[in-house]
């Protein structure tokens, strides 16, 4: 495999792992389930009513 086949695996693998997460994320705020995050160096729980959809963009 080449460089180039390379980088284009590896941005296939990224933007695979991305909708992976929105999907989850997405999946815990439909069924009213909370999340943990990492923000400002702590882990911060979020529930279901605070985690913004994602938007149809992405």
């Amino acid at each position: 495999m080449n460089e180039q086949e390379m980088i284009a695996l590896q941005k296939k693998i990224d933007a695979g792992v991305k909708a992976a997460i929105a999907a989850a994320i997405e999946k815990h705020r439909k069924l009213g389930e909370s999340i943990a995050i990492w923000q400002d160096g702590k882990v911060v729980i979020l529930t279901a009513d605070r985690i913004p959809p994602i938007s149809a963009e992405k």
